[in-house]
């Protein structure tokens, strides 16, 4: 199942890099969705939940937009993507640019669907919070 969800991965943040963030079809019903740090922390349950959170973050920013840099099987059942996003400040005009470069996102799978999404600001947080180092991490 590990590469299944790999490739549903790449196809749920391909769009994600021209900063369309708009479908849902790929998450279960009662998707927990958490942003642990960032400018938009919280936790947000279900389909309306994670609508309002990307709501709420995205209404802060102008194009903004998620490069990947790398897919992680991290235990069979979740995909840790490496990620750069960027975009600009709505009301300072701020580059977000190399101030928030590393970013990632876990997808943790309940059968073909993702149940459970979070998206980090912090890359280094991502590892902390999955036991992996920085090093080893990349080097895979």
């Amino acid at each position: 199942m590990s590469q299944e969800n790999v490739e549903l991965v790449r196809a749920i943040c391909a769009p994600w890099a021209g900063g369309d963030y708009g479908s849902a079809e790929w998450a279960h019903p009662d998707i927990d969705v958490v942003l642990p740090d960032g400018p938009t922390p919280g936790n947000w349950m279900g389909l309306a939940g994670m609508a309002q959170a990307y709501r709420e973050f995205l209404s802060a920013w102008d194009d903004v937009r998620t490069d990947v840099e790398e897919f992680r099987d991290v235990d069979g059942e979740s995909v840790l993507v490496l990620t750069h996003s960027s975009g600009r400040g709505k009301a300072s005009g701020l580059e977000l640019g190399p101030i928030s470069a590393k970013t990632a996102v876990l997808f943790r799978f309940r059968g073909s669907k993702v149940a459970k999404l979070v998206l980090y600001w912090d890359r280094d947080r991502a590892y902390s919070d999955l036991g992996l180092a920085p090093e080893k991490a990349s080097q895979e």
